[in-house]
């Protein structure tokens, strides 16, 4: 779907200009985008298989819910609109725990798709069994729930497990932290 997004600047404030998100890829310009991360008080992680219909890393797993921010829509509300549309849950604003905003740059198709985009970052946890949940498969291939270690070993191992997306290690450990300490206060 090309719905119009906010341009932002280098701190991921709207600059007042809108385009289309094709436009916004193809010019490479920054633009906002949310990532919500679901665990469970057992220490579990909800991950989602992208679509084999997804133009950009299709049947590889990574976050539990994700997309972008529409013109004029707050971070927050997007987080809940994603969590809805891809996973079916309905979510407050009052259960997210933004833990990050990460910039994050990539090129697809010999440059043809230019990301510029900063991930907004929640952590949430999910209070409803994973058969509650209704994968938009437009979407979604497939969800499951991964123990912290298994989340830990998948990623440390995506260069080869072709599960991840490799380049985005760093950033599944720094998930995983957080998850670890959101579970297990100091």
């Amino acid at each position: 779907m090309d719905e119009y997004l906010d341009i932002v600047d280098e701190k991921s404030r709207p600059t007042g200009k809108t385009a289309l998100k094709s436009e916004i890829h193809k010019n490479g310009w920054l633009h906002n985008t949310v990532h919500v991360w679901f665990y469970t008080k057992d220490g579990q992680v909800l991950l989602q298989q992208r679509s084999h219909t997804k133009e950009i890393c299709p049947l590889l797993w990574d976050v539990s819910v994700a997309g972008h921010v529409d013109a004029g829509e707050s971070i927050e509300a997007a987080a809940v609109r994603e969590t809805k549309e891809e996973i079916g849950l309905h979510i407050s604003p009052n259960d997210l725990r933004r833990i990050s905003t990460q910039y994050h740059e990539a090129s697809y198709f010999n440059g043809a798709i230019k990301d510029n985009e900063f991930h907004h970052v929640f952590i949430c946890e999910l209070k409803v069994p994973l058969k509650d949940l209704v994968p938009n498969p437009s979407e979604v291939e497939a969800i499951k729930l991964v123990s912290l270690e298994t989340f830990t070993e998948l990623a440390l191992n995506s260069s080869i497990n072709m599960h991840f997306v490799e380049s985005n290690e760093g950033y599944y450990h720094f998930v995983n932290f957080e998850i670890y300490r959101e579970l297990f206060p100091e």
